[in-house]
């Protein structure tokens, strides 16, 4: 005796399934922090190269008092030297250094705060989320997320990405410093090494941290507004998706973002993050640079500010914005979406 049932019925319990499989989940523990690590350290090297030149524009607008430099002035005194295409990728070696690992430290410890936080049964988690047994936060069905890591309400979200930012950018402080002043066309250096016996020589062990304070000052905001947006761009596109595939295939139709899908969403998302937080933090990133360039006439962060408003204006806590928003939405998204990715296909395999 056969059975046969209708297309539409045989569509509408297979929803019920997977919608009871899905809930009813429990996910496989997140990798060791060592492969975020790793993780954060392929995709901060990957960008940090391809990036390169549009850093080292950004550091010689910032660099320069005058309000006639321009990054097109720039990049024309760069094309019209000698060889420009290896001028443009000058400090690449300390550039993919301090951002690889970098990356690398700050993936590594977020993830680690981020995993810590979740388990804390007095900590709430986003909006519409449940903890399994990871501790990451997981929808009810958490196929709708494009995510592959914890999810926490907005405050630990800000105060995570910002802690772990501020922490790997003082480790990384003494390769940024080097980086700055190898891509200025302030100092002379021929070698890593030789500008590391410089400022060692000149200004001690305490000018590999110059402007640390105003990275800090810079970072924290970021890496907590970009942790913040990214999280709440992510949750708002998903929500889209889902309504567009409600109203296309019905109210039973579930939705499994594609690896496709998912990295189109985490992609944008890292954009518009990205730009929020530049834009609104891009003045303490002027002032680092100054600081990093040259301490001895700058002083302080108070200082620095001070005498860049009096001499320059207010222009000049903007030099430099849009290279940055461009390199910062360009790289930030990538490292994320790469990174992401690394750790999805991680898990389907532990």
């Amino acid at each position: 005796m056969k059975l046969y049932i209708s297309h539409d019925t045989a569509r509408a319990h297979t929803a019920i399934l997977y919608k009871t499989i899905y809930t009813n989940l429990t996910l496989t523990p997140f990798p060791p922090t060592a492969f975020h690590f790793l993780a954060g350290l392929g995709s901060g090297c990957t960008t940090a190269f391809l990036l390169q030149p549009a850093d080292l524009l950004k550091t010689r607008v910032q660099q320069s008092g005058s309000r006639s430099t321009t990054i097109s002035h720039v990049l024309r005194q760069i094309l019209d030297g000698p060889t420009p295409i290896r001028q443009l990728w000058r400090g690449t070696t300390p550039s993919v250094i301090r951002t690889g690992f970098g990356s690398a430290l700050y993936f590594g410890m977020l993830n680690s705060m981020r995993s810590y936080a979740a388990r804390l049964p007095s900590l709430p988690v986003a909006a519409g989320l449940t903890k399994n047994t990871a501790g990451a936060g997981v929808g009810a069905g958490s196929s709708n997320t494009s995510s592959a890591l914890p999810k926490l309400g907005n405050v630990a979200n800000l105060a995570s990405g910002a802690a772990a930012r501020v922490a790997a950018g003082f480790i990384m402080n003494p390769v940024t410093v080097l980086k700055v002043r190898y891509e200025s066309s302030y100092y002379a250096y021929t070698s890593l090494a030789g500008a590391a016996k410089h400022i060692l020589a000149q200004e001690g062990a305490r000018g590999f941290f110059a402007g640390f304070g105003a990275t800090a000052v810079r970072d924290a905001p970021y890496a907590g507004l970009y942790v913040l947006v990214y999280e709440q761009a992510k949750a708002k596109l998903g929500e889209l998706k889902q309504a567009s595939v409600v109203l296309e295939r019905g109210a039973e139709a579930l939705h499994v973002p594609t690896a496709t899908s998912a990295a189109g969403t985490n992609f944008v998302s890292g954009v518009v993050a990205a730009v929020s937080a530049t834009a609104l933090t891009n003045p303490f990133d002027a002032i680092k640079t100054r600081l990093q360039l040259m301490p001895a006439k700058y002083g302080n962060m108070v200082k620095a500010a001070a005498m860049m408003l009096r001499e320059e204006g207010v222009r000049s806590m903007f030099a430099g914005l849009s290279l940055r928003i461009g390199r910062k939405a360009i790289s930030s998204a990538l490292a994320w979406t790469v990174y992401e990715e690394m750790i999805r296909r991680a898990e389907t395999l532990v």
